[in-house]
């Protein structure tokens, strides 16, 4: 009966807590009633990638453009050619849009000619639908083409269409290159607070845009006086890695739509959202971050609503119903060894297995959702796989800790074992984003159940096994391993603790070098202090040095202590 009666209290609890941080937030005032001025329209689905020739059926696109025919005016695209694109315009007709046509160039001068071809033949022949032209993206700042060759596209296709016709690329683009100003018909620019070099935080966002937008204004008005300007690309992404200030989330997202949108209006800005549908294609290039920019999902789910509250995680109830479960059958499982426990002993059970069973069904959720290729789908479930194995090995040695049985040998051999696996990741991992980090998500949710495994049980040898709190550390004490050559295994903390710094240094360069950032903080004391200050202040990071930091001290202590004190529970 106590056993059942305590076990009840921690689901509740867990199911307050969960509900608790699960409220619905305020994001801004509503968007005003009507569609949409833009969005940028990309119709691959899960499995679909245009870099490998797999592109959406007719139906598809049907289906798609219906779906923005209720909640958008009008379309961009980015490219002419591929698949079913030639298809788009006529569809778009049909469900009372128009388009603003993209025509992707690259490093290939022959691929560019047939686009180009395609981009002036679509623009002739679809008048009433298309109504303007965009030759390139970003074609500068990827460094594809010299500002010369650009202009040359431009002023080809401007010689064959009769819409207007500019070039879309990030808005310093056209302050480097201004020059451009007066080869286009109206300026296109991407505001994305996001990527800024200064990465800005979604509460000083629609500010930013504000801003930017009137420099760029002032600058062209000074070469082409009262240019049209479109801000081709403006959004924030709802899920993947944090830059600086910049925190992806699905309520950061709503309130940077709905800001955007407030701003736009006021100002009677020119404007096209990034993006309609989150592209799984693009995490092959761009990490998590570069799937996540959706106001629907890839299954055409919409990501959040454009009114009223936003709830970050609206499958809550599912996690937490799963991870219920989840506890219920391992507290099963070891019902026999838990009878004879005091009720300390007993709640801490409860409340460490409830805590790994949510983080292993978040895990679980996590990694699956952010799973868009077959490679990547294995990849998850081996980390699960191993994950269970582990989890399975750490709950015997919990209940061996707060039964006070002697540990046993082989399974303190195989957890040790699978810390190593888990610290070579670690080491990895690390090694890539201090080296070019800037599309690698910080891999916690990876580590996250080895790391609060360790932390769980060295509470439990502090507080209640009475340890000191340097024994308490120990890998002897933690997993029961006792090892040949305590003083070995101090590299091995020591590499955690040179790649945890040699991270802090990669991602403070990575803002030294933007070259807006340089423009904006021209000081390098102060320029070096403001990227310092970014990179201590994100979240994400820190939650990882931490991990780092708790994968690191059992060896660190395992090399410097002599256990004189029983620490075998």
């Amino acid at each position: 009966m106590k056993l059942f009666s305590w076990l009840m209290v921690v689901i509740l609890l867990n199911t307050i807590f969960s509900w608790a941080t699960n409220l619905p937030q305020n994001v801004g005032d509503d968007v005003p009633s009507g569609k949409l001025n833009s969005l940028s329209f990309a119709p691959f689905r899960d499995g679909q990638d245009p870099i490998h020739g797999s592109f959406p059926s007719a139906k598809q696109l049907d289906e798609d453009l219906a779906l923005m025919g209720q909640v958008t005016h009008s379309i961009r695209t980015y490219a002419s050619l591929g698949g079913s694109t030639p298809l788009i315009p006529d569809l778009a007709k049909k469900h009372g849009l128009t388009i603003l046509q993209g025509g992707w160039l690259s490093a290939t001068k022959s691929d560019n000619t047939l686009e180009m071809a395609e981009l002036i033949r679509v623009a002739n022949a679809h008048p009433d639908v298309i109504k303007r032209v965009l030759v390139g993206n970003e074609v500068l700042l990827r460094g594809d083409l010299e500002p010369e060759e650009l202009i040359e596209y431009i002023r080809a296709v401007k010689r064959a269409v009769k819409q207007p016709v500019s070039y879309a690329d990030v808005w310093s683009m056209y302050m480097k290159y201004p020059e451009l100003i007066k080869e286009v018909d109206f300026i296109t620019i991407h505001i994305l607070p996001y990527w800024e070099d200064e990465p800005i935080s979604v509460a000083d966002a629609p500010a930013h845009i504000e801003r930017i937008y009137k420099q760029v204004q002032k600058e062209a008005d000074a070469i082409a006086p009262h240019k049209p300007i479109l801000i081709g690309e403006s959004g924030w992404p709802s899920g993947g890695k944090q830059r600086g200030w910049s925190v992806p989330s699905v309520v950061n997202e709503a309130q940077f739509i709905r800001a955007l949108i407030q701003v736009a209006n006021k100002n009677g800005f020119d404007y096209n959202i990034v993006e309609a549908f989150d592209q799984p294609w693009k995490a092959a290039l761009e990490g998590t971050i570069g799937a996540k920019w959706g106001l629907y999902d890839s299954s055409r789910q919409q990501v959040f609503p454009l009114t009223g509250k936003v709830v970050e995680n609206p499958t809550w109830c599912k996690t937490l119903a799963a991870a219920t479960i989840l506890l219920l059958a391992i507290v099963t499982i070891f019902r026999k060894e838990l009878t004879g426990l005091n009720t300390m002993r007993l709640l801490s059970f409860f409340a460490i297995t409830q805590i790994l069973a949510t983080l292993f069904v978040s895990q679980s959720f996590t990694l699956w959702t952010t799973s868009y290729t077959d490679f990547q789908r294995l990849q998850s479930l081996f980390i699960l796989g191993f994950n269970v194995l582990f989890a399975s090995f750490m709950l015997q040695r919990i209940i061996a800790v707060l039964t006070k049985q002697s540990p046993a040998p082989e399974l303190a051999k195989r957890l040790y074992y699978c810390l190593l696996a888990v610290i070579i990741f670690a080491l990895f991992k690390t090694a890539i984003l201090a080296w070019n980090g800037r599309y690698v998500d910080f891999p916690t949710t990876v580590t996250q159940l080895m790391v609060m495994s360790l932390f769980t049980v060295a509470v439990i040898n502090r507080f209640i096994e009475k340890m000191s709190l340097a024994n308490s550390l120990t890998l002897t004490a933690l997993l029961g391993y006792v090892p040949s050559k305590p003083t070995c295994l101090k590299r091995m903390s020591y590499w955690l603790i040179g790649l945890s710094l040699a991270l802090l240094i990669g991602e403070s360069y990575s803002f030294m070098v933007g070259r807006d950032f340089i423009m904006a903080y021209p000081s390098f004391i102060i320029r070096l202090a403001t990227a310092i200050i970014f990179t201590l202040t994100n979240g994400q990071l820190l939650l990882w040095l931490a991990s780092l930091g708790v994968l690191a001290t059992p060896f660190l202590i395992s090399g410097n202590v002599n256990m004189t004190e029983k620490s075998l529970t």
